[in-house]
């Protein structure tokens, strides 16, 4: 549900915090308060677009915070979005002259990840926001979810058979695409495999290759400076390492015929003596493999340019190669076999389509007699809704070539206000309080199986008085027992049934007006209810008549 409604400097708004609770949340206030700026906040802060005066006079910058409680249902379409989850949902927006920010949990976002979510928390009835109503898509959802003990399993059967269909259908098609060239695919397909196949290619050889070849390329610079080093230990001179070596260790054995301690440095060139005779025979054996050999040369050669042009073409690693050929091999496999793979398919794709026609075809039927039902009982809602000769029928057609997840229907609601007139499409029916008072009659039948928890209503007692505003007040307390209800109102029939009520006024202060609302008290309640029923707020008998209708309720 939401839980509170926060707005900083929004039109006549300067600072205000709602906190909603439960249950029929009122509000109420004189013509001109603002309660339509209040509604066009919670608007602004789920994607409505916003005009250029909508910051208040004076100031920078607006802000519209909203809280609403978390579910299960929230927490998927926020992971969804890859956005965090908490045990709430906080939506704001910050609007400057330039640009608007949105956020989610603290979350930078995009107006239409904001609408996705909206489209969870809250569904919102004003004069211009009869999205769910105007839209047929959400019209044919009204109708399935009013059936929904019947629709749920067969819409998960008839959206995995379209989904099937359509897979089937995909390859189908890429098989018919294939088949064009048929002839000239499996002549290159078979060169470019012969090619890979010959060079018998070995996982990890190009990088053994390489190393060779760098080697064999620089023999002669190699064997040089190897070369070099030998001489420099043991070129069989006075003045090489080894030899200056062997003479420091001789002056050692002199010192440790003197004194034997001095034997320990002995020992320590002995090891360094060793070490040099070994560095002498392997250098020398390196120098030895060092001979430059022209045809292995040439032979690593070709090799690395017929590797290097198999990786060039088919993929960067021979790894990469040989998956391409094995790819290929199974390609070629069906290209060679594609008549009968295309028949195969054109079976399966038949077989496929027939059996989402079966399904949908009983999905059909259930929304065909639900939607006699689904009539009834919105003409009998909407006769003590001030629609008291009112026809209403579900307009069903269906298109077997059409494939969709939630079938092949289209469902259009189509209504009659005024005797003798034919029915027409709800989105075409001008007064948005009749939209309003329909919508609510809908809600009403629904309240047990429509998953958004919230619902706001405006202007839906346009037009009405009386008896008939005593049922849209008993309508909306009906709704409001499973689903948080906002609803605005002038009619004190309305306001009496409320579980908290607000009131929106307007005051001028420092020369400046502002638009401030507040909870009203039991007291404060009373008052309000006077002024609504059209009596002095402060007079005995106008309280006692707010008293009395609450009482008769």
């Amino acid at each position: 549900m939401l839980e509170s409604l926060k707005v900083k400097n929004l039109a006549l708004i300067e600072n205000c915090e709602i906190e909603f609770t439960k249950g029929l949340n009122i509000l109420t206030g004189e013509t001109g308060a603002g309660k339509s700026i209040l509604l066009g906040s919670v608007n602004l802060a789920l994607g409505a677009r916003a005009e250029g005066d909508v910051i208040r006079s004076g100031a920078d910058e607006a802000l519209v915070e909203l809280v609403f409680s978390s579910s299960q249902r929230t927490d998927a379409i926020l992971k969804e979005l890859d956005l965090p989850t908490d045990d709430v949902v906080l939506i704001t927006r910050k609007i400057t002259p330039s640009k608007s920010i949105y956020k989610i949990n603290g979350e930078t976002v995009i107006s239409k990840q904001v609408k996705e979510l909206a489209s969870a928390l809250i569904d919102i009835h004003g004069q211009h926001e009869h999205q769910s109503l105007l839209n047929t898509s959400r019209q044919l959802k009204m109708l399935d979810a009013f059936a929904k003990d019947d629709t749920e399993s067969l819409l998960t059967d008839v959206a995995k058979a379209a989904k099937e269909y359509k897979e089937t259908v995909e390859k189908l098609d890429e098989a018919k695409t294939l088949s064009e060239g048929r002839d000239r695919e499996i002549s290159l397909l078979e060169y470019e495999l012969k090619e890979i196949e010959e060079a018998d290619l070995k996982l990890g050889e190009d990088a053994e290759a390489e190393a060779e070849y760098k080697r064999l390329s620089s023999a002669e610079k190699l064997k040089e400076s190897v070369s070099e080093a030998l001489n420099l230990i043991s070129d069989g001179n006075a003045g090489d390492a080894g030899s200056l070596l062997s003479r420091a260790i001789g002056a050692l054995e002199k010192a440790a015929s003197l004194d034997e301690s001095a034997g320990a440095l002995k020992d320590i060139l002995a090891q360094a003596e060793s070490l040099f005779g070994d560095f002498s025979l392997e250098a020398y054996k390196y120098c030895e493999n060092l001979e430059y050999d022209p045809e292995e040369f040439d032979r690593l050669e070709k090799r690395l340019d017929t590797i290097n042009s198999l990786k060039a073409r088919f993929g960067r690693t021979i790894d990469d190669v040989l998956k391409y050929r094995d790819e290929k091999s199974e390609e070629l496999e069906r290209l060679k076999n594609l008549d009968e793979y295309l028949s195969k398919l054109t079976d399966e794709a038949a077989s496929k389509k027939a059996e989402y026609v079966s399904l949908a075809g009983k999905l059909s039927e259930v929304r065909k007699n639900s939607a006699k039902v689904f009539e009834k009982e919105l003409i009998k809602t909407l006769a003590g809704l001030n629609f008291s000769q009112v026809r209403f029928e579900v307009a069903i057609s269906s298109d077997k070539e059409r494939i969709a997840s939630n079938g092949f229907d289209d469902i259009e609601f189509m209504i009659s206000t005024n005797p003798g007139e034919p029915v027409k499409p709800v989105k075409n029916v001008a007064s948005g309080g009749e939209l309003s008072r329909i919508m609510l009659g809908i809600k009403t039948i629904l309240a047990g199986v429509d998953d958004i928890d919230s619902l706001i209503f405006d202007e839906i007692d346009t037009g009405i008085s009386g008896i008939t505003a005593r049922e849209v007040g008993k309508r909306l307390k009906e709704l409001s027992a499973k689903h948080q209800v906002i609803a605005i109102t002038h009619l004190a029939q309305i306001a009496a049934l409320s579980d908290t009520h607000f009131v929106i006024e307007k005051n001028v202060e420092g020369g400046k007006t502002k638009t401030e609302i507040s909870r009203m008290d039991v007291d404060q309640r009373l008052k309000e209810l006077a002024r609504l029923l059209g009596g002095d707020e402060n007079s005995k008998a106008a309280l006692d008549n707010a008293r009395e209708l609450i009482n008769s309720l």
